[in-house]
């Protein structure tokens, strides 16, 4: 059986197919299966497909005869995966060469971590560079952001063949927020974790940024939040999801807001600690981390004044207080 089984749907993927399946192939660690699931493509996706799998026997090629959405295709590749380890892969996007080797090698030396994601750089249609993503490496800042910011990419993210069964897979039927869901069941079970190395080259392009901007998208990722939040709180008040949301986006709060926010952060850390989502020991590090997040909802003369405080000084006493 081979480590590592990479998985990948596709539909209507053409236009950079070849660059993201080379991508693969080129990887520096060889023992793996290549699962690529053609959701029922109206283009040449399944032609070129075809052409790769007849030059590389570890291309494994499904052909759906309906269109399914990403996450019943990628169930669909998990049920003949064989790999020890899962990892995720988009038809647009280009992982480097070493990405495979290191996450593979970074799991067996850490046997307590069972979702690793890797840092990425968002690229245009060209790979021109646009931005570096900002993750948190920690389990605890991943789980937490969840919430309030940027945690993992998908497609950069490796996974334990068993936990994924464990939980069934990708929730049967969801088209949309399939990732934000999936986190949301894993961990309970397992730590996450980020290598700090750009692994992914992330590309944006205008059939993406439209999806990204759906409103179904937005509904199905705000209600994984909301059910997430019930089970940590026993409720899910729609102003406190929405102080969340306007954290991940940025947004600046007004001063009441802000109060509100920092005692549903609050309220949310201690939550995690006591279900046992986040280890106690790192209650400081999420502590400082809500600091900041806080912070950057502030005008940006506030954020200017934080920043020269804590480098001169330190620790803040909000930090402090909500250690």
């Amino acid at each position: 059986m081979p480590v590592v089984s990479v998985v990948m749907p596709v539909y209507n993927g053409e236009k950079y197919l070849a660059e993201a399946i080379e991508s693969i192939l080129a990887q520096t660690f060889t023992d793996f299966e290549f699962v690529i699931v053609d959701d029922c493509s109206q283009d040449r996706s399944s032609d070129i497909i075809r052409a790769y799998q007849a030059g590389d026997e570890r291309i494994r090629f499904i052909a759906l005869e309906r269109n399914m959405g990403a996450a019943d295709a990628r169930n669909q590749a998990l049920a003949v995966a064989s790999g020890e380890f899962i990892a995720a892969m988009d038809c647009d996007d280009v992982c480097l060469p070493e990405r495979l080797e290191k996450q593979v090698d970074h799991l067996r030396r850490n046997p307590a971590i069972g979702v690793l994601g890797a840092g990425a750089q968002a690229v245009d249609e060209d790979l021109n560079s646009f931005y570096a993503f900002n993750l948190p490496e920690r389990h605890a800042l991943i789980v937490y952001n969840i919430f309030v910011a940027s945690f993992l990419i998908h497609p950069t993210v490796m996974m334990r063949r068993e936990l994924l069964e464990c939980i069934g897979g990708y929730e049967r039927g969801r088209r949309t927020a399939y990732d934000t869901e999936l986190w949301s069941r894993l961990m309970w079970r397992t730590r996450f974790a980020n290598l700090p190395e750009t692994l992914l080259l992330y590309r944006r392009h205008e059939a993406q940024t439209h999806t990204t901007r759906d409103a179904a998208l937005k509904e199905q990722a705000w209600e994984a939040r909301a059910l997430l939040l019930e089970r940590l709180w026993g409720e899910a008040p729609r102003a406190t999801l929405t102080r969340f949301e306007q954290m991940r986006m940025d947004e600046s709060l007004p001063w009441r807001e802000r109060r509100k926010a920092r005692a549903d952060m609050t309220r949310l850390l201690d939550a995690m600690i006591a279900a046992g989502v986040i280890d106690a020991e790192d209650r400081r590090l999420v502590a400082a981390h809500i600091q900041r997040r806080l912070e950057a909802t502030t005008p940006r003369l506030w954020q200017k004044f934080c920043y020269w405080r804590r480098h001169n000084f330190g620790e803040t006493r909000s930090e402090r207080n909500l250690a």
